[in-house]
């Protein structure tokens, strides 16, 4: 069931994998776009609108919205029964709703990251001066500015599955309630992860238990929602949504001990934010539980966990597959 939206609708192409670069290319490149139209939508008063604008259109690596866009594309190709193709592709382009809750998906889940990143610079948290390569919001715009804009994009991540966006196909009712669903839980399970990692400062009994109770939250959460609504978004059987959840179980983790293992390895340079914060704010890591290449091993057997997970039920191989090809320019990634 759809409701309509507008009366007017620009067509999008849906995209669809033909290589990693040119995929992440195409997702980043729509992604501005749907940014800009929702800030014109939503008709933020200054300096509110700069600071939204400031911190959603930064240099960031925009990892979850890929995770949507990847989980998508590859749960749709892997249901496609049409033996035409060509035939496939247009008959998702005439229901245009499918696609564009992805998009709208998409924009959630970075929305909802942004906000939480914005507050975690804020001085009451880690107090941290720069993020995706440029200063800090708090920095740039007033204390208070950048609270609110961390506030106001948190409602946007959950208004923007269903609302009257120009350039969208009227939202789907029936999508909507299962996004929702999975979105809003791991919302509150990402800030209940915050919590527990600063309760975790400076503490000298934290077992990998432990950590990866916190981190199953604090940054797994938001990655699980990412692939199960790119899957939902794209009709993904029973099956399969037990996989992308298990396959983001593991990417999730191993990406928490990437950063920790960057954070102590890489320059502030290479990775946009200050190298040496965890160290600085004596927070709990893995590579302080275990050391680099303990925490190293550890991470590529989660990645291995995840490839075998989605592999059950979604993979031809990463050449193909854009969740796959995605898995393994995470598991690359310099920053």
């Amino acid at each position: 069931m759809s409701v309509s939206s507008t009366s007017s609708v620009a067509p999008i192409s849906f995209i669809p994998f033909n290589s990693t670069e040119q995929f992440h290319h195409e997702v980043r490149a729509q992604l501005a776009k749907d940014i800009e139209v929702l800030f014109d939508y939503a008709e933020l008063p200054s300096p509110l609108l700069d600071a939204c604008r400031y911190v959603m259109t930064g240099t960031g690596k925009l990892v979850r919205p890929l995770l949507v866009a990847s989980a998508f594309s590859s749960t749709y190709s892997h249901n496609d029964t049409i033996a035409d193709k060509d035939n496939a592709l247009a008959s998702l382009l005439e229901n245009d709703s499918d696609y564009d809750m992805c998009r709208r998906a998409a924009l959630a889940v970075e929305l909802l990251h942004t906000y939480s990143l914005v507050h975690d610079d804020l001085p009451c948290m880690d107090d941290d001066e720069l993020r995706r390569g440029q200063p800090t919001a708090h920095i740039v715009f007033e204390e208070s500015t950048a609270l609110l804009a961390g506030d106001v994009l948190q409602t946007l991540a959950f208004e923007v599955l269903t609302a009257e966006l120009p350039t969208f196909a009227p939202f789907d009712s029936a999508i909507a309630s299962q996004l929702f669903a999975i979105f809003t839980p791991r919302a509150r399970r990402m800030v209940s992860g915050q919590m527990l990692d600063l309760n975790a400062e400076a503490s000298n009994d934290i077992t990998q238990d432990d950590l990866e109770a916190i981190h199953r939250d604090k940054t797994g959460a938001l990655i699980e929602a990412a692939m199960l609504m790119g899957g939902i978004c794209a009709g993904a059987t029973a099956p399969q949504r037990m996989a992308l959840q298990e396959c983001a179980q593991h990417i999730g983790l191993a990406f928490q001990v990437q950063d920790d293992i960057l954070d102590v390895t890489t320059s502030t340079d290479t990775l946009g934010k200050p190298a040496g914060s965890d160290e600085k704010l004596d927070k709990s890591t893995y590579v302080k539980l275990m050391g680099v290449n303990n925490a190293t091993s550890y991470a590529q057997s989660l990645f291995d966990d995840g490839r075998a997970a989605i592999s059950r039920e979604l993979d031809d191989s990463s050449d193909t597959d854009a969740l796959m090809a995605l898995i393994e320019w995470l598991w690359a990634r310099k920053k």
